[in-house]
């Protein structure tokens, strides 16, 4: 019987395919990758006193229910990249975090998911327009 190793080698899988279903393998089944993955995008955790300026701002504002100084503030946010944990839609929405010097609404975000806007479960912080994010410490 040829080996784990041999076997993914042989279907030329990248390292981290590689690195799952090697995971998988030894974890007993599909059911073990959700407790050992964590999601790509969550980079790391980040206090909000670690936040800009702007961003503890718009994480105050968001707490308060508004009023929000972009339209698109408190919209559904879809998680299209798959980098925050899966939820239903609807359980996401984006705020916008001011960029100084920034003539539009800049690449910095906060997304926050929850049932009640004002009392998120989880946000997060984003200064890449979504290329990655950082749970935001509560």
């Amino acid at each position: 019987m040829p080996s784990i190793g041999r076997l993914l080698r042989s279907f030329r899988l990248g390292g981290a395919t590689s690195a799952l279903l090697l995971a998988v393998a030894l974890c007993g089944g599909v059911g073990s990758v959700q407790a050992l993955a964590p999601s790509p995008g969550i980079a790391s955790e980040v206090s909000i006193g670690q936040l800009p300026a702007e961003a503890r701002r718009t994480q105050q504002l968001i707490r308060d229910g508004g009023p929000f100084p972009y339209s698109k503030d408190g919209t559904v946010f879809g998680n299209r990249e798959r980098l925050l944990p899966r939820a239903p839609r609807g359980y996401y929405r984006e705020y916008t975090v001011p960029t100084p010097g920034s003539r539009d609404r800049g690449a910095r975000r906060i997304v926050c998911g929850g049932q009640r806007p004002v009392a998120p479960d989880a946000c997060y912080y984003s200064d890449d327009h979504y290329a990655s994010f950082r749970l935001i410490a509560q």
